[in-house]
């Protein structure tokens, strides 16, 4: 195929940020075989849509974005839509039946056959094989074409999952765990960091197994101080810290280790034994309390994230109270409520006595106005300290000028430090500033740059 017939194409990322380094992956693999990317959906000739199969909200958004770019194989310039990512692989057969429009599937283990895909007619392009995504040698090299704000992008460590839990899908399309090599990683982040990448974000399906299938059996500690190394880094974090897995050493690690983020992101999913018990996840409200009380110790002032998941089978009105009692008593930072989705291929979809909707989103209120008392009375007594902030630039949600991140805030989870002194939205490129804690909001906070 020459260059000139190379098709354009337009992406579209749904899901986690595991699934954004996905695709950044695949505009990397198009664009350097010359393949042009086009933000307007209407000029491209080829669509690509890297869906979300993990819950019913996310296979919804999924199956909605596929209609909607096959409406632009009538209305706009689209010859081809292609599906990618987790809904692909988990439900190939039916969406290219209950879809027609769709002209090329592949699952988040075939990322090479980005390239079979976007090609037009009987043409044959060029082709790498990436489908091993973490032993393949031309990962190392992959140049991604990153998709978040240049000062920032996230580094997946691993793929897959070992674990059982029973309300969770993604072992069945996402595979076995495998993390990937350190020297790859490391060299990745090298040259995220010569991009001009000042937050680096590493993202996995359990970010406190990496290393261990592969003879490093504290690898994640490992990782984190070979990153912390690298030239033009300022921040390092790290998410979805599996509970029972996280030691000590790596809290102190936190707390010694100055560009670190004091940010734990800590999915506990519920407090009540039984519930637990039933989601296969094991532990018990002291044992996560007790975590959580040795964070603060070690790291006063970090930022504690977690999620819950509310409306499991079996979930009683005590086993809800419990959940409640925990987050008053932890006062967490930062909390997700889930309702429960009932997903086939799960040991929770066997189980009896299931919630009804309307109890369950009785519980995910009564839980997020609870939270957001604690987040308001948290955040008050901020006002009159001094914070070191991420200026991202220009706030679009406010009529305040600027907003920016403390290192306790995780992009795009989590609340803002908006700024209201700024004369002009020019006045302070993207960089690190001292910021005076002037208000405080029930998730965000106001402040003026000193």
């Amino acid at each position: 195929m020459s260059e000139a017939r190379l098709p354009k194409v337009g992406f579209v990322s749904l899901g986690c940020p595991k699934n954004l380094v996905d695709s950044e992956i695949m505009l990397g693999a198009l664009a350097r075989h010359g393949y042009s990317i086009t933000a307007h959906k209407e000029e491209a000739d080829v669509i690509v849509v890297n869906t979300c199969g993990f819950i019913d909200s996310a296979k919804k958004e999924s199956i909605d974005t596929i209609l909607e770019m096959a409406e632009l194989k009538t209305q706009g310039n689209c010859k081809k839509l292609v599906v990618a990512g987790c809904l692909a692989e988990r439900y190939r057969a039916d969406i290219r039946k209950e879809i027609p429009e769709i002209d090329f599937a592949f699952g988040p283990d075939e990322l090479g056959r980005i390239l079979q895909a976007v090609q037009l007619g009987d043409d044959i392009g060029p082709d790498i094989t990436i489908d091993a995504l973490y032993t393949s040698k031309e990962i190392p090299t992959m140049p991604r074409v990153l998709t978040t704000p240049n000062y920032m992008a996230y580094l997946k460590i691993s793929e897959g999952c070992d674990h059982v839990c029973s309300f969770c899908a993604i072992p069945g399309f996402r595979g076995r765990f495998r993390s990937r090599l350190m020297p790859d990683l490391i060299e990745e982040s090298r040259r995220l960091a010569a991009q001009g990448v000042k937050e680096l974000v590493l993202v996995s399906q359990d970010t406190m197994a990496y290393g261990k299938d592969i003879g490093m059996p504290e690898g994640i500690t490992a990782l984190l101080r070979e990153l912390t190394r690298i030239e033009g880094l300022r921040w390092v974090r790290f998410l979805y810290c599996y509970p029972h897995t996280m030691p000590d050493y790596l809290i102190r690690l936190v707390a010694d280790e100055e560009r670190l983020c004091k940010y734990f992101h800590i999915p506990y999913q519920h407090a009540s034994g039984p519930v637990l018990d039933r989601m296969l996840r094991g532990g018990s409200r002291q044992m996560y309390e007790r975590q959580v009380e040795r964070i603060r110790k070690l790291n006063p002032g970090a930022g504690i994230r977690t999620s819950f998941i509310v409306g499991f089978p079996g979930e009683t009105e005590d086993d809800f109270q419990e959940l409640l009692n925990f987050v008053r008593n932890v006062e967490f930072d930062n909390v997700g409520v889930f309702l429960y989705s009932d997903e086939e291929g799960t040991g929770a979809f066997k189980l009896e006595d299931k919630v009804p909707r309307r109890t369950a989103n009785r519980r995910r209120g009564q839980l997020m106005k609870q939270q957001a008392g604690i987040s308001k009375r948290k955040l008050k007594t901020m006002v009159g300290r001094t914070v070191e902030v991420l200026l991202e630039g220009a706030s679009d949600e406010t009529e305040l000028l600027l907003k920016g991140r403390m290192e306790t805030q995780a992009p795009d989870i989590d609340g803002h430090v908006m700024i209201n002194d700024a004369a002009e939205r020019q006045v302070y490129p993207v960089n690190f500033y001292p910021v005076e804690i002037t208000e405080s909001l029930d998730y965000d906070l106001i402040g003026r740059v000193l």
